[in-house]
């Protein structure tokens, strides 16, 4: 028997390692011996602490969750001394489905194994697949492999992965070098971060199998600085690797030599352009270059380079144990396999999924996140992050993959999925995404600089009430040469959040253009609240109002003063009886 507790960044952040170490207290003080393990998010994000009891032969007895420190001892007592389950605290049936409706290749080893034990990696048939490769296969035929495959990079772009790896073995260099994009930028996302924290080896040994395809003898993962559990682990792994013989000289005897190392990124969302990233690992600031010449003639230190991200490289593995062909026919014609999903809004269940490419969005924010939070009317989905687009409730049906979501106008980049209810507004919304892509501007375009900074502007000025004739049309004339005069991704696909709610919400711009009102009743300026006939003076309202705005007699209709109002909502909140209109 042993118990293991879920301890990614969002079981942590909910009070895992408290839960952790109670476990420790209560069992050495029951005079018990199991052992409390840690592993990493298992994607139910929203039901964290999840703790695991495994019982003979690591058969899964129980799954408890949002096991808070004071539910430790009733678990002990009860299941771990009395082998009776506690009902109350286990997973619910609903819950299962999160996972049970989902395909898992990435994330097939989280939240089963211990992130930092190699030897738990080992026995799930870790680094097996790059022994096979090494023995048995070509860098010819794991290309190949590969390709038959139909792996594309899920990073962003989808280029497919064996063209790349084929680019670079092909061009000649005194070195050649892997790369994994670990840099995570997009709001809501968290994928690769969860792969980092709870199947690190993975990556390791898909980076050394690309390697030995592209003759490379190093490997770099330039990862976020931002992922703190992250990179401990990604140290702890390397140094495992390197201990077993599975990183250094002379892999299984075969003499090929490959060894990674980290380099920490400063946080900046255009490193997550390969140029970009190449330049900072080079010690020079992040900005992109001209291509071509592209980083399989010359990257890295003007050396053949291939970039891949994390849910790439952690595919590598199990494509090669299992044949490009199982992979293959998972997921559509065109886009093969599965994509994990950061699922993040206004979604009931919350986390990581990985399903098959094709799935209709539906059955993602239906059928696996469970709908709308407080059941509120689906409004929209945004994915791709800053780089992507907004798909409006009536395209719910579109199936997740490249080209179908392309259609849309947004992208299924790394794989951010922010859901949307009645609530929000969409021009809010473009201005948000707007706002981050300005900020992160390296400033060497001039239609990037200058060109995302008068937009943001522009939808300022909407959301305070102040729009004018002719904003929409010239946010559309802006976008378009953003996207024609910009050098790299960033700029080009800066617009796309802007673009898409003006192609779907236009009547929301209007709205808050002509008639000086906010369709979602979300911004702040456009905001007035009224007291109706249902107050019944209790004051609780007068008494939460921070501005003193409103007034009345206790058991008398109160009402509020619009020039001292500071539209925070707190009267809205505090009403117990439905009396505060929002307008």
């Amino acid at each position: 028997m042993k118990v293991v507790v879920g301890q990614g960044s969002c079981g942590v952040a909910t009070g895992a390692k408290k839960t952790s170490a109670e476990f420790e207290k209560h069992i050495a003080a029951a005079g018990l011996d199991i052992p409390v393990e840690k592993t990493g998010c298992v994607g139910n994000c929203y039901l964290e602490p999840i703790v695991d009891i495994y019982g003979d032969g690591d058969v899964l007895a129980a799954r408890y969750v949002r096991v808070q420190p004071a539910k430790v001892e009733e678990i002990v007592e009860k299941h771990l001394k009395g082998g009776s389950i506690v009902e109350e605290l286990v997973i619910s049936e609903t819950d299962e489905k999160f996972l049970s409706s989902q395909k898992r290749i990435v994330l097939r080893n989280a939240g089963v194994i211990n992130p930092e034990s190699i030897d738990a990696y080992i026995a799930v048939g870790g680094y097996k697949a790059i022994e096979k490769a090494l023995k048995d296969m070509s860098p010819e035929e794991v290309i190949e492999e590969v390709k038959i495959s139909g792996l594309r990079g899920r990073g962003g772009a989808g280029f497919p992965t064996w063209f790349k790896w084929d680019a670079a073995k092909k061009n000649r260099g005194a070195n050649k070098y892997m790369v994994c994009n670990a840099d995570e930028g997009d709001p809501g996302a968290f994928m690769d971060r969860s792969v980092l924290e709870g199947d690190p080896h993975s990556l390791l040994e898909g980076m050394t199998i690309g390697g030995f395809a592209m003759g490379a003898n190093e490997g770099v993962i330039y990862v976020r600085a931002e992922y703190p559990l992250a990179i401990l682990r990604l140290e702890m792994a390397i140094e495992q690797s390197r201990g077993k013989g599975f990183l250094g000289k002379n892999l299984f005897g075969t003499g090929f030599d490959f060894d990674i190392r980290i380099k920490a990124g400063a946080g900046a969302f255009v490193c997550g352009e390969e140029t970009a990233l190449i330049a900072s690992l080079e010690g020079e600031r992040g900005m992109p270059r001209l291509k071509p010449p592209f980083p399989a003639e010359k990257g890295f230190w003007q050396q053949p380079t291939n970039i891949n991200n994390v849910e790439t490289f952690a595919n590598v593995p199990w494509i090669i144990a299992n044949g490009g062909a199982a992979f293959g026919a998972v997921g559509t014609d065109k886009s093969k396999g599965t994509k994990v999903f950061a699922l993040a809004g206004k979604i009931k269940k919350g986390g990581l999924v990985e399903v098959p490419m094709g799935l209709p969005l539906k059955d993602v924010i239906y059928g696996i996140g469970d709908g709308i939070k407080n059941d509120k009317a689906f409004k929209a989905v945004q994915m791709g992050g800053p780089s992507g687009g907004c798909i409006p409730a009536s395209l719910i049906d579109t199936p997740v993959d490249y080209e179908n979501i392309t259609k849309t106008g947004a992208i299924v980049g790394s794989g951010g999925m922010i859901v949307m209810d009645e609530t929000t507004c969409m021009v809010d919304m473009a201005r948000y995404f707007l706002d981050f892509t300005r900020k992160e501007s390296c400033g060497k375009c001039n239609y990037c600089r200058v060109g995302t900074k008068r937009m943001l502007e522009i939808l300022e000025r909407i959301t305070r009430g102040e729009g004018r004739d002719g904003d929409i049309e010239l946010l559309t004339e802006l976008a378009e040469k953003i996207k024609d005069g910009s050098m790299c991704g960033l700029g080009q696909t800066a617009p796309n959040p802007v673009l898409t709610t003006i192609r779907y919400f236009r009547n929301e711009y209007e709205d808050h253009i002509y008639n000086k009102k906010c369709t979602a009743h979300s911004c702040k300026a456009l905001l007035t609240f009224e007291i109706t006939d249902k107050c019944t003076g209790c004051t609780l309202c007068s008494r939460k109002c921070p501005a003193m705005a409103i007034s009345g007699e206790r058991k008398q209709k109160h009402v509020i003063d619009l020039d001292k109002c500071i539209r925070c909502g707190k009267c809205e909140e505090s009403c117990n009886f439905g009396a505060i209109l929002r307008d």
